[in-house]
């Protein structure tokens, strides 16, 4: 009897980091549909590329490990129909190849190996989508880049790995054009709008998303720092949507110069801004360890 019950402890002790896990990955979701979330919720952009090559399997891993909350990848379609993790329209950037991913089979482009940030070459491969979602599973939350306009196509690999809680799918359309296209998966999945708001239009078009879409978040990007509308925005979203913002330096500013570059110096004016003046309760990052550093500091993150 003793030895039976010995076996079972042990059963336990090597089922319990899968259990915490999913109790993890459950909590972000809530977190994400908490109109009313006072923590911030941080985003790694394309994985934590730093530690290894962006939209890579390692770089999931790594931002997981971090505890992050999100992970944005980019899916992209191959000659052959399959979905894998790519930002750009060809892997010439991002692996020791040439070509565009759309004139590429998957058996082609498996036989790649990605770069790291620096462009040296490294053992790891292009994942697939579902690679990716399986790597994620019960750990962290997805946010996934370009795949609007191949929603359904990700909606039958979300069913086939049992992740559809998993994902934030995100996309620019009307709300009407949206429920009329993909309404069907919208109570599984958590569609986010994405709306720049340089302008006084916005404020009605965020409206119209709420009326019509009620959806947990918006990724908001602006350029003009002094565009009065981001702070209105605060009050808009107030008890209904989250807000998104990027503080993401590969492009142009899309936060209004808050954002990682900026957070080097001064985090109070990057991060703290975004969060207390416009009300951010999610932020993707290049810098995911510093973003996390300074929430911690400040008593917004676990």
């Amino acid at each position: 009897m003793k030895r039976t019950n010995f076996i079972v402890f042990l059963l336990l002790l090597c089922l319990q980091p899968g259990i915490l896990a999913a109790q993890r990955a459950e909590s972000i979701r809530k977190n994400v549909l908490n109109s009313n979330l006072e923590s911030v919720l941080v985003v790694a952009h394309r994985g934590n590329w730093s530690m290894a090559p962006e939209n890579s399997v390692a770089a999931i891993d790594s931002a997981i490990r971090m505890k992050v909350d999100i992970v944005e990848i980019d899916v992209s379609k191959t000659k052959d129909g399959q979905l894998v993790l790519m930002h750009d329209a060809t892997v010439d950037r991002t692996t020791d190849g040439k070509g565009k991913v759309a004139d590429m089979t998957l058996d082609e482009i498996k036989r790649l190996r990605l770069k790291d940030k620096d462009g040296k070459v490294t053992e790891h491969t292009v994942p697939t989508l579902e690679e990716a979602l399986l790597a994620a599973k019960g750990k962290v939350m997805l946010n996934l880049d370009k795949a609007y306009g191949i929603f359904d196509e990700v909606y039958a690999l979300l069913e086939k790995t049992g992740t559809t809680d998993l994902v934030i799918m995100k996309g620019d359309r009307p709300g009407k054009t949206v429920k009329k296209e993909f309404g069907a998966y919208l109570d599984k999945v958590i569609y986010m709008p994405i709306v720049t708001i340089d302008e006084e239009k916005s404020i009605k078009t965020v409206k119209d998303y709420i009326g019509t879409l009620h959806p947990a978040a918006f990724e908001f990007c602006y350029m003009n720092p002094s565009s009065p509308v981001p702070v209105r925005m605060k009050q808009v979203l107030k008890g209904k949507s989250l807000a998104w913002y990027n503080a993401i330096c590969l492009w142009a500013k899309m936060a209004g110069g808050h954002d990682d570059e900026l957070a080097r110096t001064d985090p109070d004016a990057a991060y703290g801004y975004l969060i207390n003046t416009l009300g951010a309760r999610i932020i993707q990052t290049d810098t995911p360890a510093v973003l996390i550093d300074y929430l911690k500091s400040i008593g917004r993150h676990d």
